[in-house]
């Protein structure tokens, strides 16, 4: 029997390092990492594993007896323990080309990438394969409700979220370039990641690049409805196409919501047939055609995709209903493009329909907190009764010149009609969404961090208040 191998996660608590350290740990590895601090769902996750996690860097830590190190793209050149590392010569690789280089030799490996809505669709098409009978390894940069964002199959086939950020300090690359693609999803493409990418150039660019490594019997899956997937896609001669374009290969002819589910009435190969799945809003519509797209593609009849697709749970941290009290529901949400911000209040509209929808969103990112996209935000915004503006997380990193202008921003959405207000440093934003809300109202709290547990928290107080 083969020895099992040591690999040390530094970090180990993102949702993609987790996730990695899950499959290495059900594939018979011993997993041990690190981190500096340990949230919800993540942690929850890794102490259900019984991996040995210690908090706090320390170079004094490091196991001795590692087989290699594994390092997310959270972490700096500067950080004590990488100093480490690099100074013991100690063997290490990154996250996505760890679980690449393990995960996706088989030939059969869906990426999903674009700008927005990837963990859903990848999740989704996970779980469409799985119940399929398909038996695909997966890693999901969320987690799916009542579920984990990983799975260890054994199908033959990979599903991975394809992230276009860089994939570590000394690999400035994209993660997806690491993966194998042989259906390569280009869901939507625009601006993000300004700390990394100069322009929209750069970015098509590097999704050129992810699309040249799909092989000569591989598929190209492309939103026929962005400007952005269309550029990527075009010309390729194993382009396949799904959208509301009568052209599109997976067209959808007709889509709407009922009882809270979202609907649609697809072509595929000159086949009409139904799907229904617990999700809202016209970007899940994308993620859905998407999904269904790479199932029909893996061999699953147009019946199975459906019946699995009605199944399919959804995705911890969108649109996920938190709680209710006092008659305000209070929801979580990861959106922090402007487009998924707007795109989220949009679906929120048919989650929530006649309620007052109070947005609170915090700029987390490098990019959401830069003036680059004022004006996207405010057309966003404008799609909630009441938006309340945390600051900007990396405004004192950013400057003045370059921080997003909270205040200036909440004076446009006022002028156009809606409540809004910029938090100050120092105020509790439990207290001032508090003071917003009343009986009736949705709280969509829209942040790529974990906004210092603001839904738990709002939830809380809106029982203890009664």
């Amino acid at each position: 029997m083969q020895k099992a191998c040591h690999f040390y996660l530094l970090p180990i608590g993102g949702t993609a390092t987790a996730a990695l350290a899950g499959l290495l740990h059900d594939a018979g590895e011993r997993v041990s990492g690190v981190d500096a601090v340990l949230y919800p769902p993540t942690s929850e996750l890794l102490a259900e594993l019984g991996l040995p996690v210690r908090l706090g860097f320390d170079p004094a830590g490091i196991p001795a007896d590692l087989d290699q190190v594994i390092i997310g793209n959270a972490l700096p050149r500067t950080n004590i323990e990488v100093q480490a590392v690099l100074q013991r010569g100690l063997p290490y690789t990154s996250q996505a080309k760890a679980f690449g280089d393990r995960f996706c030799r088989s030939g059969r490996t869906v990426v999903v990438a674009g700008t927005h809505g990837k963990t859903t669709t990848t999740a989704l098409a996970s779980h469409i394969l799985t119940t399929g009978g398909l038996d695909p390894t997966a890693l999901i940069g969320g987690v799916p409700r009542g579920g984990r964002p990983w799975r260890l199959g054994h199908g033959g086939w990979t599903v991975v979220e394809g992230d276009e950020y860089n994939t570590a300090f000394f690999d400035r690359g994209p993660k997806f370039l690491h993966f194998r693609p042989h259906i390569f999803v280009v869901g939507n493409v625009e601006f993000d990641h300004g700390d990394i990418y100069p322009d929209l150039d750069a970015i098509l660019a590097a999704f050129r690049a992810g699309v040249a490594l799909v092989g000569g019997d591989g598929h190209i899956v492309a939103n026929t409805g962005d400007a952005g997937a269309q550029q990527v896609a075009a010309n390729h001669p194993r382009a396949v196409g799904y959208g509301l374009a009568s052209h599109a290969d997976l067209a959808c002819k007709d889509w709407g919501h009922t009882d809270g589910h979202l609907r649609a009435t697809v072509r595929w190969q000159g086949q009409l047939f139904d799907l229904e799945t617990p999700l809202v809003g016209r970007h899940n519509l994308d993620n859905l055609l998407a999904a269904c797209t790479c199932a029909l593609l893996a061999g699953i009849p147009p019946e199975a995709v459906a019946h699995a697709a009605a199944s399919f749970p959804g995705v911890r941290r969108r649109l996920e209903l938190v709680g209710e009290a006092a008659g305000v529901s209070v929801v979580d949400d990861f959106a922090h493009h402007p487009t998924a911000v707007g795109l989220t209040l949009e679906g929120a509209r048919h989650r929530f329909p006649g309620c007052r929808l109070v947005a609170v969103f915090e700029p987390r990112s490098l990019t959401a907190g830069r003036r680059t996209f004022a004006a996207a935000y405010e057309n966003a915004l404008a799609r909630a009764d009441v938006a309340l503006l945390a600051p900007a997380f990396h405004r004192v990193r950013l400057g003045p010149e370059l921080a997003l202008d909270c205040e200036a921003l909440a004076a446009a959405l006022v002028a156009r009609g809606v409540d809004a207000e910029a938090l100050r440093e120092d105020s509790d934003i439990v207290d001032a969404v508090r003071r917003h809300v009343r009986t009736g109202d949705a709280v969509i709290c829209m942040s790529s961090g974990e906004f210092g547990g603001l839904p738990r928290r709002l939830l809380e107080r809106l029982r203890r208040d009664g």
